[in-house]
C-alpha cells in the first residue's frame, strides 16, 4: 500500500448528480492509498448511490440526516466536519456550490461545510450550460477566493446528451488532487532538484533543424510540483512555448550539447528528473548558409553524429544526484524497451510513457506511465501530465523522507 494518504482522514460529501455513481470507485482509490474515508451522503446524492454501497467500500458508517438524534449524539455535524484532514465534495453540484458561496446551512452537507475549519476541496459536476452560467462562475470565483481547492471538471459527452465542460473529474484525478493537497508543505525543503524538459533543436543550416514533437509540458509540470513541495528547483528547458513554472529557476537552451553543459553546471543536486527528449543525433557539420535544392532535385547528404547521452552521463558523474529519474517515450513494446533502457542507463527510476496514437500522442496533455524501480514495476492509469507530476513528486518526497530524513541545504 502506498503511504501517500496513510492515516489521513477524508470526509467525502456526496452531492446529488449522476456523477455520484463514480464515488464508490473514488472511495476505493482513496482507501487504496491508505486514507480513512468517512462519507456524508446528501439526500439528492442518495438518488444515485446508496449508503450501503459507500459503507461497504469505506468500511465506515455513512451519515445522511442532520436531525438524526443518534448521529448527532455519536458524532455531531460539527465534530464530523472537524475530525477530518480534508473535506472533499464530489460531485459538487451547482446547488451545493451556491450554498457554499453564500454560507447557507439547511442540510447536513451544507452545515458540515460551514462548520469545518479544515481544507475543503470540490470536484464540480453539472450540465455544461449550468457550469458556464454567470452565476456558477461567480460562485466559483468566490470559492476560490475563500481558499477552496478546485478539481476542474473535464470536457466530454454528458448524461444529458450535451458535450462540453462539466463532467466530474475521474476518480484517479480527484485522488491525485487529494494526495497533492495533503502532502506536507516543505517536504522537499533543503533539497536541490534538476529537471530537464522539451526537445532540443539540432541545426542543419541557419533555417532548418532536427527535432521531435516534445511539448515540454510534462517536465514543466514536474518542476512546478517539486518546487511546490519546497525543493530548490532548476529547469533546463529546450525550445518550447510555455511560461516559466511558478517558483522555478529556468535556463533555456537549444541543442543537446547546450543542455548537457547546463546540467553539468547545475550539479551537485539531490534530485534529477530527466524528461527532455534530447535529439539522438546532430549534424557533424552545420552549414553556414541555407542548403539549396540541387538542380536534379536530389536530397543533400547529411552526416550525423551522436549527441551526448545526458542521462547515462549523469549516472556516472562525480557529483551523481542521490535520485535520478529517467524517461523513455515508446510507441511499441513499451515494457520491453523500457526495461532495456533502464538496465542500460543506470538511473534509479524510469518513467516509460506510451506515446503511440492509441495512448496519447507526444505533445498531448495526458500520459500513460509505466513506473520502474530496481525492485518493482507499476502501470498507472492514463493521467493528465499535472497529475503525473504530482504523483511522481509525492513518490520523491516519500523516498527522501525514508533515505535522507535530515537532509539540509548545502
Amino acid at each position: 500500500m502506498s503511504a501517500r494518504l496513510l492515516n489521513k482522514r477524508i470526509l467525502l460529501i456526496v452531492g446529488g448528480g449522476i456523477a455520484a455513481y463514480k464515488t464508490p470507485e473514488l472511495v476505493r482509490q482513496l482507501v487504496k492509498e491508505g486514507a480513512d474515508v468517512q462519507c456524508l451522503l446528501s439526500k439528492s446524492g442518495s438518488e444515485f448511490v446508496t449508503a450501503l454501497t459507500l459503507a461497504s467500500v469505506s468500511g465506515n458508517k455513512v451519515y445522511q440526516n442532520l436531525f438524526d438524534l443518534t448521529d448527532e449524539t455519536e458524532m455531531g455535524h460539527i465534530q464530523l466536519s472537524r475530525n477530518a484532514d480534508l473535506v472533499l465534495v464530489a460531485p459538487a453540484t451547482a446547488d451545493l456550490m451556491a450554498k457554499m458561496a453564500q454560507g447557507f446551512a439547511n442540510d447536513l452537507a451544507s452545515t458540515a461545510l460551514l462548520a469545518t475549519d479544515k481544507q475543503v476541496m470540490i470536484a464540480p459536476a453539472m450540465n455544461v450550460r449550468m457550469w458556464l452560467h454567470d452565476a456558477t462562475q461567480r460562485n466559483l470565483e468566490t470559492l476560490k477566493n475563500d481558499g477552496i481547492r478546485i478539481i476542474d471538471p473535464n470536457e466530454g459527452d454528458m448524461a444529458c446528451g450535451e458535450t462540453g465542460p462539466g463532467r466530474m473529474a475521474e476518480p484517479v484525478e480527484i485522488m491525485e488532487g487529494v494526495a497533492a493537497a495533503l502532502m506536507p508543505q516543505g517536504s522537499l525543503k533543503g533539497l536541490k532538484a534538476l529537471v530537464t524538459a522539451g526537445p532540443t533543436h539540432e541545426p542543419i543550416d541557419p533555417v532548418r533543424y532536427i527535432a521531435n514533437r516534445s511539448s515540454g509540458k510534462q517536465g514543466y509540470a514536474i518542476a512546478e510540483a517539486l518546487a511546490a513541495l519546497g525543493a530548490e528547483t532548476l529547469l533546463v528547458s529546450g525550445p518550447v512555448n510555455l511560461p516559466d513554472p511558478e517558483g522555478v529557476r529556468v535556463v533555456r537552451v537549444e541543442t543537446g550539447r547546450d543542455m548537457a553543459a547546463a546540467c553539468d553546471d547545475a550539479l551537485p543536486s539531490h534530485i534529477a528528473v530527466m524528461t527532455a527528449a534530447v535529439a539522438d543525433w546532430r549534424t557533424t557539420n552545420t552549414a553556414k548558409d541555407k542548403i539549396k535544392k540541387q538542380t536534379d532535385n536530389s536530397p543533400p547528404t547529411l552526416e550525423l553524429t551522436q549527441n551526448p547521452d545526458i542521462l547515462a552521463d549523469l549516472t556516472r558523474h562525480t557529483h551523481r544526484p542521490d535520485l535520478i529519474v529517467g524517461f523513455a517515450a515508446e510507441t511499441d513494446k513499451v515494457m520491453k524497451h523500457a526495461r532495456e533502457k533502464f538496465a542500460r542507463k543506470g538511473c534509479d527510476w524510469l518513467m516509460a510513457n506510451n506515446v503511440s496514437p492509441e495512448s496519447g500522442v507526444m505533445g498531448g496533455d495526458f500520459n500513460t506511465i509505466h513506473f520502474l524501480t530496481q525492485t518493482s514495476e507499476e502501470s498507472w492509469e492514463m493521467l493528465s501530465k499535472h497529475d503525473v507530476a504530482h504523483r511522481l513528486a509525492g513518490k520523491i518526497a516519500e523516498y527522501f523522507s525514508k533515505t535522507h530524513p535530515e537532509q539540509e541545504v548545502e
